[in-house]
């Protein structure tokens, strides 16, 4: 997170700003000539590699535009937006499944935004709105150690997790504060309560899963260490991060996609409501959607774009299938954070919690 520039520069520039003013005009395109802000707050789960990258060469587009972020997860990125609604710090909010900003956008935390690419962009990858809109598809999987493990030796789907033969070899992100992590014990629940309208069979689900994990790690970089160095042999986690690790950096990860279906989740990006920066942060949300940068995204991060106008996807894209968890995503959102707090309150064995 880059939120400071160097005090002692900018005073020598403010004092020296009388013998240079109209010596360097119109050698530089600035923020102001673009009719843009001095710079653009990122709140995003995407990790320092993304944001970084990104914020290299949207500054390169735009040199008088200086972009900050903060690499949070998913709710804790919800809750801070929340906290901050009085007075909003962030401009922008860079991923997180689409529950959580149909969340934010009941709430009254969005500045509805129509882009350039709607065109390019299938309805059920955008609020109705355009309060938010979808930038890559998620589908969750169980990742495993595959030094520790075989293909053949690691579940093939959900229930399998539950086989005491795994107790202690789990490791799982902390899911309170993981929009993936709530996700996947949503739908765990979700599976049996759609015909039942009773999460109890959901709650002793995830009861039994709790009592093989060895530990519910902070963030989820703890988590892959633990599990790439053997601590743990499994996790449940997302594909495109899982594939990530393992192509760049050389992380022993596999993966399997559930036989009886995963849930898909739609990524997305939202401009806060009543930012401080708004013309940078639209410029910022067109920048990272961009059919170059989504097949960047694809080719470098493992994003699965939304877009329909890119093209030459990597064969890992093209070629895998997946197995679609059919769910009601609006139920999803309104039993999410009581489902959550059941499990916290009620299941989870807080001895197995690690802090940062």
């Amino acid at each position: 997170m880059r939120m400071h520039k160097g005090w002692l520069l900018g005073l020598i520039l403010v004092l020296a700003g009388s013998t240079l003013s109209g010596c360097l005009a119109g050698e530089e395109k600035s923020a102001s000539d673009e009719g843009l802000e001095e710079k653009v707050v990122v709140y995003s789960p995407h990790g320092k590699d993304i944001l970084s990258e990104f914020e290299k060469q949207f500054e390169k587009e735009h040199p008088g535009v200086d972009v900050q972020w903060l690499d949070i997860g998913s709710q804790e990125i919800l809750d801070r937006i929340r906290s901050e609604k009085a007075n909003p710090q962030a401009d922008v909010w860079w991923g997180a499944p689409s529950v959580m900003f149909e969340q934010a956008r009941a709430e009254g935390l969005l500045e509805p935004y129509e882009p350039s690419y709607k065109d390019s962009l299938p309805e059920e990858f955008r609020a109705e709105d355009f309060s938010w809109t979808g930038t890559s598809q998620t589908p969750e999987v169980i990742m495993y150690n595959s030094k520790l493990l075989s293909k053949e030796e690691a579940p093939k789907d959900w229930d399998d997790l539950l086989d005491p033969k795994w107790k202690d070899k789990i490791i799982i992100r902390y899911p309170l504060a993981s929009g993936t992590m709530r996700t996947i014990y949503s739908a765990m629940i979700y599976r049996t309560y759609k015909d039942t309208r009773d999460p109890k069979e959901g709650y002793e689900w995830l009861r039994k899963l709790d009592a093989n994990t060895k530990e519910y790690t902070a963030n989820p970089e703890i988590m892959y260490s633990k599990v790439a160095k053997g601590e743990g042999l499994l996790t449940v986690w997302n594909m495109p991060d899982t594939v990530m690790l393992k192509e760049t950096k050389g992380y022993p990860f596999d993966f399997v996609i559930p036989e009886s279906g995963t849930p898909v989740l739609t990524e997305g990006i939202a401009l806060v409501k009543g930012s401080k920066h708004p013309e940078a942060a639209r410029a910022f949300y067109e920048f990272v959607n961009t059919p170059e940068a989504m097949k960047l995204l694809a080719e470098k991060y493992y994003r699965i774009p939304t877009r329909t106008d890119v093209t030459d996807l990597p064969d890992w894209i093209a070629k895998t299938e997946i197995k679609t968890m059919e769910i009601d995503w609006k139920l999803l959102e309104e039993k999410s954070d009581e489902w959550m707090k059941y499990w916290d309150e009620n299941i989870k064995n807080r001895a197995k919690e690690t802090k940062e």
